[in-house]
């Protein structure tokens, strides 16, 4: 089984994070990530479609001893499958 990060790079090989807010309390730091890359590879059985695409992620990470020892992610996978297509917009 394939990593995500590996699954994502193969089908935007060109893939961009930007950091829009990171914020720590305690033993966990919060990254908010705007994502972008154009999908030349399968994703999730969605073949290529050489559209330019961007969502957001939401990552948490716990850190204990210097070393990261959890991490959470959201991402709008819903909205990047509209934008490629593989999902009708809503009305």
């Amino acid at each position: 089984m394939q990593s995500r990060t590996a699954l994502h790079t193969e089908a935007f090989p060109d893939l961009q994070n930007t950091i829009e807010d990171m914020i720590s309390e305690g033993d966990k730091v919060m990254v908010r990530l705007t994502v972008s890359g154009t999908h030349r590879g399968e994703l999730m059985g969605v073949a290529p479609t050489n559209k330019r695409v961007s969502w957001t992620s939401i990552i948490i990470y716990r850190i204990v001893g210097g070393k990261v020892t959890e991490r959470w992610a959201s991402t709008d996978v819903f909205g990047v499958m509209q934008q490629l297509g593989a999902i009708p917009p809503l009305s």
